[in-house]
């Protein structure tokens, strides 16, 4: 079945909305389907085959990206030819950094090297989703790491938010990031996804927002949202930020969950709730207590959380003991407070996040 074949099976079958935007891509997915499928020659003294031209796909929130890259996914599995890896770039990125480690302690002068061989050696596609760059340590490593895949045969299709210029926009030693930058334009057709519509958006017009009190019906409410949105397919997954790992405990195609102590009771700070606003598009916050001077740091903290989300217009579903104005009452904090309950009635509004937020 070929990439346009596939599209229509799940249109007719009402697990998708046709979308001219995404129909007018299909013709590039399906040249990137039928060149995989064509068998490797392999012999001890072959060069590296040259790899398929991939796919950098980027765009607004909810416009199908990750929809469109798990078609192809698909397809080139049922083909049967081409070893495909999927990962979410965060994810990658961790496996990466745990491999190298271990490279460095087995005595290896350049660990990037057995990182980049094992998954030649694995995979023809690999396919990421939303890959952005926030750690000068990931900056400095995927462009030889990208280089030798390349070279290696390996064809590789990637979504982001953002066109590859803006990757790593304003980051240190930016300078060193810019070949990267060139070898994605090199190598991957660049398109934007400029569909008009938010499908996730549509999917959660009508949704109730914010639960009160985190009671069990809440817990059902939410889990059926997030069945809704994920298919419960969500992984814990890890961020990194400046060196830090953060840890989200439930992951899938933008939609993050996560319990209130899980970001609001470890000492996480404003350059943590950023990562988390830019790589997700939804969070679902469970258990957001009462507060007040007596939990302040928690308090201080999920303050940050919720600028961090406002400010990124990433769409928040959550359950708490109280209405928003009620959550914080008394003790330092209080007052100001007001800001983050009016904020958190504002993005329980069907609008919220529909429009673009700065892919900057």
């Amino acid at each position: 079945m070929d990439i346009a074949e596939a599209y229509t099976a799940r249109t007719e079958a009402g697990k998708l909305t046709a979308d001219p935007a995404q129909e007018a891509l299909l013709p590039e997915l399906e040249r990137i389907r039928a060149e995989l499928s064509v068998p490797v020659k392999k012999g001890l003294f072959r060069k590296p085959p040259e790899p398929v031209r991939g796919l950098y796909l980027w765009g607004g929130v909810g416009r199908g990206k990750s929809m469109l890259m798990d078609l192809l996914a698909e397809a080139v599995k049922a083909d049967g030819v081409a070893p495909v890896e999927r990962q979410h770039f965060h994810a990658f990125m961790q496996w990466v950094h745990g491999r190298m480690n271990a490279a460095r302690k087995e005595g290896v002068d350049d660990a990037i090297r057995p990182v980049a061989d094992e998954l030649a050696e694995r995979t023809r596609l690999l396919a990421f989703d939303e890959m952005q760059i926030t750690d000068i340590a990931d900056a400095m490593i995927v462009g030889r790491l990208f280089q030798r895949l390349f070279e290696a045969g390996v064809t590789v299709v990637t979504t982001s938010n953002r066109p590859p210029d803006d990757l790593y926009k304003d980051g240190l030693q930016r300078q060193r990031f810019v070949p990267f930058i060139e070898l994605l334009k090199e190598r991957l057709e660049v398109i934007e996804l400029a569909s008009a519509k938010d499908h996730r958006q549509g999917r959660l017009s009508g949704t109730r927002r914010y639960f009160t009190p985190a009671d069990a019906e809440a817990q059902a409410a939410i889990e059926k949202v997030w069945q809704d949105l994920t298919g419960g397919e969500g992984r814990p997954e890890v961020l990194r930020v400046h060196g830090r790992d953060v840890e989200i405990p439930a992951f899938h195609n933008g939609i993050a969950r996560a319990g209130f102590h899980d970001l609001c009771s470890k000492a996480l700070g404003a350059a943590d709730y950023l990562a988390l606003a830019a790589a997700a598009r939804v969070l679902i916050l469970e258990n957001i207590p009462r507060l007040s001077s007596e939990n302040f740091n928690q308090a201080r903290r999920f303050v940050t959380l919720i600028d961090a989300l406002y400010e990124a217009r990433v769409q928040l579903i959550c359950s708490a003991a109280a209405p928003p104005d009620m959550l914080y009452m008394e003790g330092e904090g209080a007052f100001e407070f007001e800001r983050t309950a009016s904020r958190l009635v504002e993005m329980q509004s069907d609008d919220w996040g529909a429009l673009e937020r700065d892919p900057g």
